[in-house]
């Protein structure tokens, strides 16, 4: 029987693990600057070097910020989803991934929060779900402007199911979605299919938000499924970009 070896961590990695922790848990607010870098080596009883090491790895996560020079330091900074969405562009470029494995994803996390924003909707989250469509009606001239609003909607539909989890998956594929948008936008805004598309997608926006209201759980997620399956056809009929690498590399 073999043995796998434990790896033991460095101590910058400990040290790093222990600031991370004081931020998540709002220990140290954003903005806040962090202990000078003589006080901090004399907490955790490490030298300089180990300490920079561990700064460099908070700033690679974009919890920290580090100022050089005489009035450095290092400022505290809040997660955000971006950070994810990014690293998660780089492994599915690596990774060979389609345009159309992503907007599978897509479909598999937000239909869901259709239905599971039907069942818990309130009254604002009416009035916000309204207000953007009255929005993206009045942009309907303006292919760039209605496929923000557009695309602000199912951002809106995500946040108000209140699933943070969900929230946070599809912000990392929806930064591959929105990109994918807005090269098709470029190609094909004005077009009759274009016009076609965008009239058949706000109808089904519209649609949603009535079956938001009558608290239609199963009915709006299969609504949902429907309109994002279509979205996806029309998207991906550009046979100029297939896969993540070619939208985003």
């Amino acid at each position: 029987m073999t043995h796998t070896p434990v790896r033991v961590p460095k101590m910058a990695e400990l040290v790093a693990a222990r600031l991370r922790r004081m931020i998540v848990r709002g220990e140290l607010a954003e903005g806040e600057a962090l202990p000078s870098e003589t006080a901090l080596m004399e907490e955790f009883a490490v030298s300089r070097p180990t300490l920079r090491e561990a700064f460099r790895v908070l700033e690679s996560e974009s919890l920290i910020s580090v100022r050089r020079g005489a009035r450095g330091g290092a400022r505290v900074q809040i997660p955000e989803g971006t950070v994810a969405a990014r690293y998660a562009g780089v492994v599915l470029e690596y990774r060979g991934t389609t345009l159309k494995d992503v907007y599978d994803a897509r479909t598999v996390i937000e239909a869901p929060c259709a239905g599971l924003l039907a069942g818990r909707r309130t009254e604002e989250d009416l009035e916000r779900l309204r207000a953007a469509v009255t929005e993206a009606e009045g942009l309907m001239e303006d292919p760039s402007a209605f496929i923000r609003a557009h695309m602000e909607f199912h951002a809106l539909v995500v946040e108000l199911a209140g699933n943070q989890t969900l929230g946070v998956l599809n912000g990392m594929v929806r930064h591959i979605i929105d990109q994918a948008n807005w090269s098709h936008v470029d190609l094909d805004a004005g077009s009759p299919e274009n016009i076609r598309a965008n009239r058949r997608g706000f109808r089904a926006h519209m649609a949603l938000v009535d079956l938001v209201a009558a608290r239609r759980t199963e009915a709006a997620e299969e609504l949902w499924r429907v309109h994002l399956q279509e979205a996806e056809d029309y998207l991906l009929q550009s046979r100029s970009m297939t896969t993540v690498l070619d939208l985003l590399g």
